[in-house]
């Protein structure tokens, strides 16, 4: 084992709260449980997807309060990231090229973003047409970061149905991928959020870790799970609440000793252009 470097295992928190049309209140929120969230040893905070903003249903305010990446937004984020040690994932609202937003997620600590996604996999399903009002993310190399020796990833919401998006985090070194999300309330859409979230991390031998808005729009039940799919941290249908986990290279690697499953695989993932 000489000369490898070795880290503690590392906090996780995962925040449930409602995203409204005050960002400032958003951000507000967002500082509390991120306060309570370090006070109890975490290091990365994720947040709900449209974090920055949200209306029910989708209207032009939208793209009236969409930021650019770096933006008020994420500046705060980073205010808040400097007085806790944390970097904190977060949904936002960004400015698109023409009459749509993006839907992005931003990574930011204390310096400011230094990782942005943009959602690859719109939610026109379940009767929804997300994709009138947000455009594509681009596909291409994931920006991926590090915190304590782990690398994390990031994708959004009903990303969490398409397997290939998580193993392209994982072709990118990712051991945690982290889920802003909006999971609109429905029939056994509980059971499909949970289904999901452990079978990309068992299928990847990862960390995931999901957030989401609670009812009545989302089903709570934010999460983490081990590379097992074990269930390590999660919440019902709090209003306003955070769980936290612990994440470490020992257990990645552990697993992944008993089951070889991304070496032993045949396939690669390719984009559809």
């Amino acid at each position: 084992m000489g000369g490898m470097t070795t880290h503690a295992a590392i906090g996780i928190a995962v925040l449930q709260f409602a995203p409204t049309a005050d960002t400032e209140a958003n951000l507000t929120t967002i500082a509390g449980l991120a306060a309570t969230a370090a006070e109890r040893g975490a290091r990365v905070v994720v947040a709900p997807e449209y974090a920055s903003y949200y209306v029910d249903p989708f209207d032009a305010s939208l793209a009236e309060h969409a930021q650019e990446i770096d933006g008020p937004f994420s500046r705060a984020l980073a205010t808040i990231a400097a007085q806790h040690d944390l970097t904190i994932v977060a949904g936002l609202v960004e400015q698109g090229s023409g009459d749509r937003v993006r839907n992005a997620a931003v990574a930011v600590d204390g310096t400011g973003v230094i990782a942005a996604y943009r959602k690859q996999h719109l939610y026109d399903a379940f009767g929804q047409t997300e994709s009138d009002w947000i455009e594509p993310g681009p596909l291409g190399e994931p920006e991926t970061f590090v915190v304590d020796g782990l690398r994390f990833g990031m994708m959004t919401c009903y990303d969490l149905r398409f397997p290939e998006a998580a193993r392209t985090l994982v072709d990118a070194g990712a051991d945690v991928i982290l889920v802003p999300a909006q999971w609109v309330r429905g029939p056994l859409k509980e059971r499909h959020w949970e289904t999901l979230i452990r079978a990309r991390a068992i299928e990847n031998t990862v960390y995931v870790a999901a957030a989401d808005h609670p009812p009545s729009l989302g089903v709570g039940r934010s999460m983490m799970v081990d590379p097992q799919g074990i269930e390590i941290a999660s919440l019902g249908t709090a209003a306003e609440d955070l769980a936290i986990g612990w994440a470490d290279h020992e257990q990645i690697a552990g697993v992944r000793r008993v089951n070889p499953a991304l070496d032993l695989r045949r396939y690669r993932v390719t984009p559809r252009i």
